[in-house]
């Protein structure tokens, strides 16, 4: 009988992120006859629980977290060793940028014949200072030299690594996320689920919902479409159609959009739901999808817009053209990112809301030739098949 070979997949987050989903994607449409899965990671999460529940082998490094600590990660370093030695696995695939580095290295010390990194994006691309830029160009480079092969979810995550970083242009190829079909919650059930708990008086049952699903997180630009509805409301002389704005999802910047929304005193028209399970059930309560994100590589969140039918504006960053193609959207020219501030950006977004409320018949063009293009070229069977493809 064949032999299995043994696939650890290692990853820093339980939570249910890109990452995150990517690693359960694989991990459950993998062919069974072929591999035996164990998978590593950092606390108890979503992820976990689903994992769990298709009845995947979980190992938690409870030390491994995505704040830096030295004595933390000293601790997870020799706790993976330790797990490497004992579950002996044929590939190593990592995921996630401290992952990344910690399976690099280990993998090389115990001999793994196989070492693989995915990079859900480039962690350099954030708001830091010069010196964290160097130090995280530094090792996200060590972890690809010492990975075998590293996987880039976009072309644009490519580039940027070859562009940056020496010999290792033929170490890094492209695989893009895939989706499988998504089952979704009809409009009227989706929209009393997203106010499940309070619903707001006085909003007009003709209003156009525009929303999104993200990460309270700086780096998904929330602040920019907050302020730019603000703008619009505050300079268009002429009459709009009726619209409110929703946001799907927690995070550690939710006082600071609160605090937002009060001082641009929008509270009868974002509102901030919270966390809502299996969120992407509930897009089609949607009538536009925004994605203004100050960085992404190639976001799960697009896809499922798409698939939903939605007609998006979203930030022309990181792997997002290689999404919203010619007429399937609207790409938001992003400001230079060292700069971080608003004002230009915010104008942009302003003037992409005002034209997709203002033309019907743009929003059906979109969100036909999106949903299209997503069917046709990120089905999830493509991503099994080029990812098997490196395991063998």
């Amino acid at each position: 009988m064949k032999k299995k070979k043994k696939i650890l997949y290692f990853i820093t987050k339980a939570s249910w992120g890109g990452a995150g989903r990517h690693v359960y994607d694989l991990a459950i449409n993998l062919p069974q006859e072929d591999f035996d899965v164990v998978i590593v990671l950092g606390k108890d999460g979503e992820l976990k629980n689903k994992l769990e529940s298709q009845h995947i082998r979980v190992i938690t490094i409870h030390s491994l977290q995505r704040d830096i600590s030295i004595i933390r990660e000293i601790k997870t370093f020799w706790q993976l060793i330790k797990i490497l030695r004992q579950e002996k696995p044929d590939i190593l695939h990592s995921h996630s940028s401290k992952a990344g580095g910690l399976g690099a290295f280990a993998g090389r010390i115990m001999r793994v014949p196989k070492i693989i990194f995915t990079a859900h994006g480039w962690a350099f691309n954030e708001e830091r200072n010069f010196f964290s830029r160097l130090a995280i160009y530094f090792f996200h480079w060590l972890t690809i030299i010492f990975s075998h092969t590293t996987i880039a979810v976009s072309h644009h995550t490519k580039e940027q690594a070859v562009i940056k970083m020496p010999f290792i242009k033929n170490k890094i190829v492209v695989v893009h996320n895939g989706i499988a079909p998504i089952l979704f919650k009809d409009r009227n059930l989706a929209r009393d689920e997203i106010f499940a708990n309070h619903k707001p008086k006085n909003i007009d049952p003709h209003a156009l919902w525009i929303g999104t699903i993200s990460e309270l997180h700086k780096n998904k630009g929330l602040d920019y479409i907050i302020r730019a509805i603000g703008q619009l409301l505050r300079t268009n002389t002429e009459k709009l159609p009726s619209f409110i704005f929703v946001i799907i999802g927690s995070g550690e910047e939710k006082e600071n959009l609160e605090k937002l929304i009060i001082k641009e005193k929008l509270q009868d028209i974002v509102f901030l739901v919270g966390y809502k399970k299996n969120a992407s059930l509930l897009l089609k309560a949607f009538d536009i999808f925004t994605l203004t994100s100050r960085t992404e590589a190639f976001p799960y969140a697009l896809l499922e817009a798409g698939l939903a039918g939605l007609p998006v504006i979203a930030s022309d960053v990181g792997g997002i053209p290689e999404i919203l193609i010619k007429d399937s959207g609207i790409l938001v020219q992003q400001q230079n990112l060292a700069t971080w501030g608003d004002n230009p950006q915010v104008t942009r977004v302003t003037r992409a809301i005002l034209r997709m409320l203002k033309n019907k018949e743009e929003r059906i063009q979109f969100r036909l030739h999106l949903k299209t293009h997503v069917t046709r070229s990120f089905p999830l069977q493509i991503l099994v098949k080029k990812v098997y493809k490196y395991y063998n």
